[in-house]
């Protein structure tokens, strides 16, 4: 009796999980969740070839115009603080070339 009890329940268990890997298949599929992740692996690595493209060939192109050799490494002290206003800015400059490449390239 309890051999059958035991079945019984291994039967539902094995059934339970063939049916959450059926409903998990069928949510990938639903949701395209394999597109999203390959596409997200491709932007991945457009993102590290434009930010490639922007450090190694377009700053060394634009920071002669800028003047001051060291404006990346500019800080602003206000008491205590020190605000790394330079790094901003850089970032802030590599991030307006990022969007333009990326908006030539994609139009």
């Amino acid at each position: 009796m309890a051999e059958k009890k035991e079945e019984k329940l291994h039967h539902r268990v094995g059934a339970k999980s063939i049916n959450f890997a059926r409903e998990f298949k069928d949510f990938l599929k639903e949701y395209k969740v394999i597109g999203l992740a390959v596409a997200f692996i491709i932007g991945l690595a457009a993102t590290t070839l434009i930010k490639s493209l922007v450090d190694n060939v377009i700053m060394p192109i634009i920071t002669p115009f800028i003047p001051g050799g060291a404006w990346q490494t500019a800080t602003f002290t206000l008491g205590p603080f020190v605000i790394g206003w330079g790094a901003f800015v850089g970032a802030l400059i590599n991030f307006i070339i990022i969007t333009l490449a990326v908006f030539i390239i994609v139009n």
